[in-house]
């Protein structure tokens, strides 16, 4: 499992690396979490990390039984890139 965490308090999940701080924030309605925006700090990227992130996320999203929606183009273009998460979109 990987070090993302979700962090209900700002409603965004986390992963720190290096020291600096990779987040997609989201938005809850019934049983679907939609994932509004992903960033990566600028030191961190090329690396994968918002791809680590997105794939922690989806992975605490589906442990709770809940579905996703890409909200933001990274999380639209994973999905899209990933179909074995297909059935968790909502």
């Amino acid at each position: 499992m990987t070090g993302v965490r979700d962090n209900k308090a700002l409603s965004r999940f986390e992963l720190d690396v290096d020291g600096a701080l990779a987040f997609a924030n989201y938005r809850l309605v019934p049983g679907t979490v939609i994932i509004t925006h992903t960033e990566t700090p600028p030191a961190l990227r090329g690396r994968g990390i918002a791809s680590e992130l997105v794939r922690g996320a989806l992975a605490l999203i589906r442990a709770d039984g809940h579905k996703v929606v890409a909200g933001c183009s990274f999380v639209s273009d994973y999905l899209d890139r990933h179909p074995e998460y297909s059935d968790m979109v909502g």
